[in-house]
């Protein structure tokens, strides 16, 4: 049997497309592989697989006490925000009590309203556009997307907005798994930890708020970690989508016209991104509950499965003709699937956000162009999250509004 392939390395960021192909070869749908520390996990890669595993919530669980490596697990384990133990969060909840915590968020972000959500985006998209615009050159990454979702969010939860900078540096350390992990984790723990307090002496018209008067009375402690989830799911995919589809639009001639006064690819952008540069590439995960097969592999119970979002959604068996989808075809597993997937609240407010802050983009700099060469663009180093480093474009110089 061919050796299981580590779950890292620069290929995850220069050509994850070609990577995905080779595992699939080499394994089939379901690929062995290893994560930090030489810990053994499964890559679902095939389609139908994994809409099998994210539609059988008993069988392949999101309950991580059933992992059969926790022994194995240091304290210090860079992966551990990413795969948590006694997490009392949305995500490792299972059953009634999951479906009842997907109702308050998505109650919670339903009373948003939709046009006060257009107006804040607009809002701090001309804000940030605001610092950039008389340069005439800026990483549209580093000095906008990066830090747009968030501003946005913490809005929606009640958070001041001078807080913004210190959410997205948290968050990101969090999310790349690096050795700032855990520490970016604390400082969100802290931030939404004083936010409740604050919310609870002092309610608003907000989404915590509305968490913490919801029906189903869930602890305080249970909120903080679901707007944990919340904050870190809603930001950093959303702010690589907007990179992701602002390279796509600088990059391919198919999207030139939208860079000059028409609107109608943005849209399209965004949707081909999520076939085929989803900013959520790989998701821990799902542990099953007794041995079963699947991808003609032998899964043992407390097995941990890994969802291959992008190498799903690039799967041949199901893209038979390999062409780009840029049309309204939305089965691609950017949000998931099944009783875990992104609640759909959620996903709106995402698609707004990004594409009000792309349409700023194109409304107050008209000329953006790119200012390297498109294959020096690089990725930033993680195998979970597919996103720019850096965006360098310039444009005609143009006063603050």
């Amino acid at each position: 049997m061919t050796a299981p392939v580590p779950l890292s390395g620069p290929r995850f960021q220069t050509e994850p497309a070609q990577l995905y192909r080779e595992m699939r070869r080499a394994h089939g749908a379901v690929t062995p592989v290893v994560l930090d520390g030489d810990i053994p996990a499964w890559l679902v890669l095939g389609y139908r697989e994994l809409h099998q595993v994210t539609g059988d919530p008993v069988l392949f669980s999101r309950d991580s006490d059933l992992w059969s490596q926790w022994d194995h697990i240091p304290d210090d384990w860079p992966l551990l925000p990413m795969i948590g133990r006694k997490q009392p969060s949305i995500l490792y909840t299972v059953g009634e009590r999951h479906r009842e915590r997907v109702g308050m968020i998505s109650d919670a972000l339903e009373a948003v309203d939709p046009s006060e959500l257009r107006g804040y985006a607009e809002k701090f998209a001309d804000e940030l556009i605001d610092g950039i615009c008389a340069k005439g050159e800026t990483d549209i990454v580093g000095d906008y997307a990066m830090l747009l979702p968030v501003r946005v969010l913490a809005r929606l939860y009640g958070f001041r907005d001078e807080q913004g900078p210190g959410l997205v540096t948290a968050l990101n350390d969090m999310i790349d798994g690096r050795e700032r992990a855990i520490a970016g984790q604390t400082h969100l723990a802290e931030s939404m930890g004083q936010l409740l307090a604050d919310r609870k002496e002092r309610p608003a018209d907000d989404v915590v708020s509305r968490m913490l008067t919801h029906a189903s009375g869930f602890s305080d402690v249970e909120i903080a970690q679901d707007l944990m989830v919340m904050m870190a799911a809603g930001h950093q995919p959303t702010a690589d989508w907007i990179g992701n589809s602002l390279r796509l639009m600088l990059t391919d001639d198919r999207f030139a016209a939208s860079l000059f006064g028409g609107r109608n690819s943005v849209a399209e952008a965004m949707n081909e991104v999520l076939w085929e540069d989803t900013p959520t590439q790989n998701v821990a995960g799902r542990w099953a509950s007794r041995d079963t097969q699947l991808g003609g592999r032998r899964i043992r119970a407390g097995d941990l499965l890994l969802l291959g979002l992008q190498g799903a959604n690039s799967d041949p068996q199901v893209r038979t003709d390999g062409s780009a989808l840029t049309g309204g075809n939305n089965a691609h597993f950017s949000f998931g699937h099944g009783e875990h997937r992104c609640p759909f609240p959620a996903q709106e407010v995402a698609e707004v956000v990004a594409r009000t802050g792309i349409e700023v983009v194109l409304d107050r700099l008209p000329d953006i162009d790119l200012a390297v060469p498109a294959e020096s663009l690089t990725r930033r180093p993680s195998p979970w999250l597919r996103g720019l480093t850096a965006l360098p474009v310039r444009f005609t110089p143009v006063p603050a509004l």
